[in-house]
Parts: structure tokens; sequence; C-alpha cells
């Protein structure tokens, strides 16, 4: 999933994005809002990790000006303040969820996990695909009494088709999931690692759909 971080701590903002990176989402780091805003209409994220207080206004701002544009992407307010009247406010603004600093990043991590897997509608614990039963929560894959070990980057494709259990998701779709500003963008990327996908997991996890993009392989 590709992650947009409004952060301007730096010290929280690097402990944030590398342990979301390390869980195997892109992230960009924005620390301004009008970068923010730029890279909000740029790319399509799956979640926002916002902070209230930024060097050139507030996030609640940026907040009303997402869902007053129709823009429903899931967001989660990170703040100092934990005041019941910042909480009540960043909610009644279209906040999903609320972290109060210093948080655990465990936590955060659930948190983003919850979040995105309402809105994905895909709420079930265990996926399973013909003999594989796949726990997005604790991201493990087994087959029958043996667990498969998968890269973060190989989770990253498999949790975007999973998050989309009936659709067909585009090849640029994946991308955004694997990469964030910066990050060198290769042709090929996404077949190499659907293919190791299939190598791990069988042949019939990802179908291919021609010219479109991929989609999940139906239960067996």
């Amino acid at each position: 999933m590709r992650i947009l971080l409004v952060e301007d701590d730096a010290i929280l903002g690097e402990a944030v994005r590398d342990h979301v990176k390390a869980v195997g989402h892109a992230v960009d780091w924005m620390k301004r809002l009008d970068d923010a805003v730029v890279a909000r209409e740029t790319i399509d994220y799956g979640l926002v990790l916002l902070d209230l207080r930024l060097p050139d206004g507030s996030g609640i701002g940026f907040l009303r000006q997402m869902r007053t544009k129709g823009d429903t992407t899931p967001v989660i307010i990170l703040t100092a303040h934990d005041q019941i009247s910042d909480r009540i406010e960043g909610l009644n603004s279209g906040a999903d969820d609320y972290l109060v600093k210093p948080f655990n990043l465990d936590e955060l991590s659930a948190r983003v996990l919850a979040v995105s897997r309402r809105y994905a509608g895909a709420p079930q614990t265990v996926v399973k695909i013909g003999p594989l039963s796949i726990r997005p929560a604790d991201r493990a894959v087994r087959n029958g009494t043996e667990e498969i070990a998968l890269s973060s980057r190989e989770w990253a494709v498999l949790d975007s088709l999973i998050s989309r259990p009936s659709a067909i998701v585009s090849k640029s779709q994946i991308e955004e999931a694997l990469y964030a500003f910066g990050s060198e963008v290769e042709s090929n990327t996404v077949e190499v690692y659907v293919s190791r996908l299939r190598k791990k997991l069988g042949k019939d996890i990802v179908e291919t759909v021609r010219g479109i993009g991929y989609r999940l392989g139906k239960d067996g």
C-alpha cells in the first residue's frame, strides 16, 4: 500500500517511515502541507498519516479540504495534543482513527491494517486460496503446515490483490504500492514480483488479465 506521511518532526517522521516501510508499505514523507497537497493530487494513496500541527498550517484544514473534495482516503491523525476536544475535532472533520504521541510503532501498524481493511471491504482474518491460508494481519502464509516466507515487496504485491479480492488491479496500482518518491521504477518490476509469488505460492495465486492487470486467484 502507498502511504502519505505528513509529519514535520524529523525524528518521529523517520521512525514512522522506516517502520511502515519495514512491514511492506511504500511511504512518501512530507514535512509541509503544501507538499502534501501536491503529493495527494498526484498519487492515489491507500492511507494518510497526518500530524495536526505543521509549519505552514493545520492538519485539520488539510483533512477538511480532502473530505470537501470527496476524497475518502482513510486518515489516521498523529498528534501530541491529547485533549478530548482535539480528538473530537479530528474525528468530526473526517479522520478514521487517532494516535497520541508518543505511540508504539507496532500499535500504529495494527491501526493502519485495521483502517485499510475496513475501507477495502476485506475484514476476514484468513484468506484461503486452494491449499493456501493467508493471514494478512500477521503477514503469514501457510501451505498446509508449511510456512512460506515472503519479502516485504512480495507482501506488498500480494496485499494489493488481497485488498481488492474480486477486482482487477492495474500494473500502475501495484507499482504505487511498491514505490515511494525517489525510488527507481523499472518496467518489469511488477512482473518480477508476480513471478516470484507464483513460484512460492503456486502458479494460480495471481491471474493475469491481459492488457488490464492482475487479480487474486480464485478460491480452490
